[in-house]
């Protein structure tokens, strides 16, 4: 079984990445671990807003 990580960008958009692999540039892990039913539930409790944080910003949104 493969084991994931939970990982976010400098847009506070997340994804998940096999753990164990070098996380991709511009992406860091956000803690969350577990299996991809586990890590994308996770993700569906933070990730609320799916607009990019510069957009947000732009808007004049508080972040």
């Amino acid at each position: 079984m493969t084991i994931y990580q939970v990982v976010v960008n400098d847009e506070a958009q997340y994804s998940i990445w096999p753990s164990g692999r070098e996380i991709a540039t511009g992406w860091k892990a956000q803690g969350k671990t577990g299996t991809k039913a586990e890590c994308m539930e996770y993700i569906k409790e933070v990730w609320t807003d799916m607009r990019p944080l510069s957009l947000r910003r732009a808007m004049g949104e508080s972040v």
